[in-house]
């Protein structure tokens, strides 16, 4: 499970983090970055945040909340990889429904890696 912590939960932030941040778009789903000031990171917690956005286009309640999970979990494994200033938010497509983790996770680190906030697209180990 993602730390509380490590997730973005105003909408003023999910807000910027769209509409300025830079985006990569995979198959089925759509990676939004942002980097924050320095200022800004003197009040928050220090770490990276993240947000979801699986809206009904993805399937109804408990589809939605499976894929939420799932990337909330996959997310989760990226806090030590992804730079302390960063604010990312993972916007699912229709498609990640149907995904499988493994899928999904290749594509959130593909996304990451074109952003150039993770190292390398390849899961260690």
């Amino acid at each position: 499970m993602l730390p509380e912590p490590y997730r973005l939960r105003r909408r003023a932030d999910f807000s910027e983090t769209v509409r300025r941040g830079r985006r990569q778009g995979r198959r089925d789903l759509v990676v939004h970055a942002i980097e924050r000031e320095q200022a800004e990171l003197v009040v928050s917690f220090g770490g990276p945040r993240f947000g979801f956005v699986v809206s009904k286009a993805v399937g109804p309640a408990v589809i939605r909340h499976r894929v939420a999970r799932r990337l909330r979990h996959i997310c989760a494994t990226l806090v030590d990889e992804v730079p302390v200033g960063a604010d990312v938010v993972v916007r699912a497509l229709p498609g990640a429904a149907s995904a499988s983790s493994r899928e999904l996770d290749r594509q959130v680190r593909s996304g990451l890696a074109r952003l150039g906030l993770v190292e390398t697209a390849r899961r260690p180990g």
